[in-house]
C-alpha cells in the first residue's frame, strides 16, 4: 500500500510543477520512481527504463491538464505546435529506440546529468524576452521538434526545459513559450510512452502489472495526483514570483541529478 502513496506523492510534486515551470513533471518523476523501484527490490536492469516509460505516460495526462489552464489563458500558440508536433513524434519514437539499447546504470548517469544542466539553466540563466522576431521557418521548427523528441523521451521528460528556451528565442513571449511548451509534452509523451511499452514487451526482468516498461498502477496513481496539481501549478506561475521558484527547484533539481549521476556511475 505504500508504494501506492509513494506514486500518489511524487505525481502531486511533479503535477504542480509541470504547471509552474512548463517543465512536464518528468524530471521529478523520473528520479522518484528509480528510488521507488530501486527501494521495492526491482531489478536493477529494468528499474531506469521502467521509470523512464512510466513518467512518458504519467506526462500524456499531465501535459493535457497544463495545457488546458495555459489554453484558457491565451498561452498556447496552436500554429507554432503544428509546425513542431510531427518533428517531436518521430524525435521520440527514436529516443525510446536510442534509450532500449542503452545499459540502466549508463542511463541513470545520463539522465542525472541532464537533471544538473536543466538545474544549473534555471539557477544562473534566465530566459529574455525575446518578442517580436519572425518565427524561424517550418523546416526549422520540425528540426527543432524533432530534436527536442529525441531528448526528452531519453530523459522521460515533457521536454519543457528544451522548448520553452526554443521558443522564446524563436520570438514568443514567456508565457507562450509556457504554455505551447505544454502542449508539445503532449505528442512528446505519447509518442515516446508508446516507444518504451514496446521496445520492452519481451524483457524478462519486469514486474508484475507493466506493459512493457510502463508500470500500470504506477501511471494511475501519478496521473491522478498530477492532473489535479498541474491546474494549481498553472495558476500559481501567475501570482507567484518567479525568480524564487526557479532557484528553489533548481536546487532540488542538483539533489536528484547528483544522486543518480553518482548512482549511475556507481559511487553509491
Amino acid at each position: 500500500m505504500m508504494l501506492y502513496v509513494w506514486f500518489v506523492i511524487a505525481g502531486a510534486f511533479a503535477g504542480v510543477s509541470a504547471g509552474l515551470f512548463g517543465v512536464g513533471g518528468g524530471m521529478i518523476i523520473v528520479p522518484a520512481l528509480v528510488w521507488i523501484f530501486t527501494a521495492y527490490d526491482f531489478s536493477p536492469e529494468v528499474v531506469t527504463h521502467l521509470a523512464i516509460g512510466t513518467s512518458l505516460a504519467t506526462i500524456v495526462v499531465t501535459s493535457i491538464s497544463s495545457l488546458t489552464a495555459h489554453n484558457k489563458r491565451g498561452g498556447v500558440r496552436w500554429e507554432v505546435w503544428r509546425k513542431m508536433a510531427l518533428g517531436l513524434v518521430v524525435g521520440s519514437l527514436v529516443g525510446a529506440g536510442i534509450a532500449d539499447m542503452i545499459d540502466g546504470q549508463a542511463l541513470q548517469a545520463i539522465i542525472g546529468v541532464g537533471a544538473l544542466l536543466v538545474a544549473l539553466k534555471m539557477l544562473f540563466f534566465s530566459n529574455k524576452e525575446q518578442v517580436g522576431k519572425p518565427m524561424p521557418p517550418a523546416g526549422v521548427q520540425f528540426g527543432a521538434g524533432t530534436g527536442i523528441g529525441m531528448a526528452s523521451s531519453i530523459f522521460g521528460i515533457g521536454g519543457g526545459s528544451l522548448t520553452v528556451p526554443f521558443l522564446n528565442w524563436a520570438g514568443l513571449p514567456m508565457k507562450q513559450s509556457v504554455g505551447t511548451s505544454a502542449a508539445c509534452g503532449l505528442p512528446i509523451a505519447l509518442a515516446g510512452a508508446a516507444g518504451f511499452a514496446w521496445f520492452g514487451q519481451d524483457v524478462v526482468n519486469l514486474p508484475e502489472g507493466t506493459i512493457g516498461f510502463v508500470h500500470v498502477i504506477g501511471f494511475l496513481c501519478i496521473s491522478v495526483a498530477s492532473f489535479a496539481m498541474a491546474k494549481v501549478g498553472a495558476k500559481l506561475a501567475h501570482v507567484l514570483p518567479a525568480l524564487m521558484l526557479k532557484r528553489a527547484f533548481g536546487v532540488l533539481l542538483i539533489f536528484a541529478g547528483g544522486q543518480l549521476l553518482l548512482s549511475g556511475l556507481g559511487v553509491i
